[in-house]
């Protein structure tokens, strides 16, 4: 691809954005979001952190609280490319402001760059906008990718990727995941600014473990001496595997929170799961007796985090689908044993977790039973798995604090003034 090229990329893809716009809420959002370009509330000098949507989000988010911890007299502007991380932390408190990302164009960037007046950029992990980080580059903005990750089959490491590979020297420092992701850029003449660093989402998940309040009223809806199941960000194959499962496995109380909740989503696993409650019927105490309820289904946002505390064994969703498994590491961080479908290979976290024990793969509820029945019989090796997978994680925290020291000494936030 060449800069023609992409120009033509980016006319699609919005032509295809007003179209889809007809049937499709969150293209409209896009749109709706982009009607007005953003006007930047001061003048002075400010930290921009840019996130494709909410799950790198999560991944930026322990760097921006430690930013505003460490340097809460500069401003912090937070920038969102999809409507699913905007809409949802559009009001986030340690932000200054949060935006929408305007189309890239040469025109947007200059205009948008002079209006947050950056004096550290921050980027998260596939975000690869030409003019915007041309322009951060040429007016010599310290850019920052971080949590970023490189897989072989990228167009940056493929014959006609030079227009790619040009963008990764823009950045004024890569912090990649892993060692195979520096080799990979290493093998394409890209070296002297690439640190492995690990990923922040490691740190986000401790935060949340840490925040969390054991007796929380999330929990008054089950029986914890029971055997429990949180099956999380779940998709429609995944609750279809979990049905299987579920008319096996009775002696489990299964705890479903999907990835989308809308009505239309929730009624079609109430009416898989014929003896199945949604989770807000019971906070409007529509239900007497719910500990006695078998299956419930989670309709309310931000309790999933909470509830793998009180699992026996987890299930994260998204491995049936092309863009692969959700967020394994809130689970693991609990120091549960992680399940979740075969549609992984691209996620380290998910291979690693399976080599030390700690995460399983499944694809039908027969993969479910060989693991089970074992466990059945040997109780300790389940013990065994939540416990590797609680110090995979506490073992890869830190990436944040590394990020912290390159900026402070690197001075990049040192001179604040306009």
């Amino acid at each position: 691809m060449n800069l023609i090229a992409y120009t033509f990329f980016l006319f699609l893809y919005r032509l295809g954005i007003a179209i889809t716009s007809i049937w499709s809420t969150k293209s409209k959002l896009w749109l709706t979001g982009r009607k007005n370009f953003p006007k930047i509330h001061s003048t002075e000098k400010k930290i921009w952190v840019h996130c494709a949507s909410l799950g790198e989000f999560e991944q930026a988010r322990p760097v921006i609280e430690s930013l505003k911890k460490q340097y809460p007299q500069i401003p912090l502007i937070l920038s969102f490319f999809s409507p699913s991380g905007y809409e949802l932390r559009k009001d986030y408190r340690y932000a200054d402001q949060v935006i929408y990302l305007p189309m890239d164009g040469k025109r947007n960037a200059a205009k948008l760059i002079q209006e947050i007046n950056p004096m550290l950029v921050v980027w998260v992990k596939y975000e690869y906008w030409y003019h915007y980080l041309k322009t951060l580059h040429e007016k010599q903005v310290p850019t920052l990718l971080i949590s970023s990750i490189f897989r072989e089959n990228q167009p940056f490491f493929k014959w006609y990727g030079g227009f790619w590979r040009e963008q990764l020297r823009f950045f004024s420092a890569l912090f990649v995941q892993d060692s195979a992701s520096k080799d990979l850029l290493q093998s394409i003449g890209v070296d002297d600014h690439v640190f492995v660093n690990g990923d922040t989402r490691f740190d986000r998940v401790n935060q949340l473990i840490q925040a969390s309040v054991n007796g929380s009223s999330a929990f008054e809806f089950m029986d914890c001496n029971q055997k429990i199941i949180v099956a999380g960000s779940t998709w429609k194959e995944d609750e279809n595997m979990l049905h299987q499962f579920h008319q096996k496995y009775t002696d489990y109380k299964l705890i479903i929170v999907p990835h989308e909740i809308g009505d239309k989503h929730i009624d079609e696993i109430l009416t898989l799961f014929r003896d199945s409650k949604r989770y807000s019927d019971f906070t409007k105490n529509k239900i007497s007796n719910p500990k006695e309820v078998d299956v419930w289904i989670v309709d309310q946002m931000g309790l999933l985090s909470t509830l793998y505390a009180i699992s026996t064994i987890t299930y994260v969703g998204g491995g049936f689908n092309r863009s692969g498994i959700h967020n394994i590491l809130e689970a693991a961080v609990w120091s549960k044993p992680v399940f979740f479908g075969p549609n992984y290979q691209k996620f380290r976290e998910a291979r690693e977790i399976i080599g030390i024990g700690g995460g399983f793969t499944v694809s039908n509820e027969a993969s479910w039973s060989k693991i089970l029945e074992e466990w059945e019989k040997f109780p300790e090796k389940r013990i065994d798995a939540g416990r590797e997978s609680g110090e995979f994680v506490k073992e890869n925290t830190g990436a944040t604090e590394r990020i912290m020291d390159y900026i402070y000494k690197n001075r990049l936030l040192t001179n604040a003034s306009n």
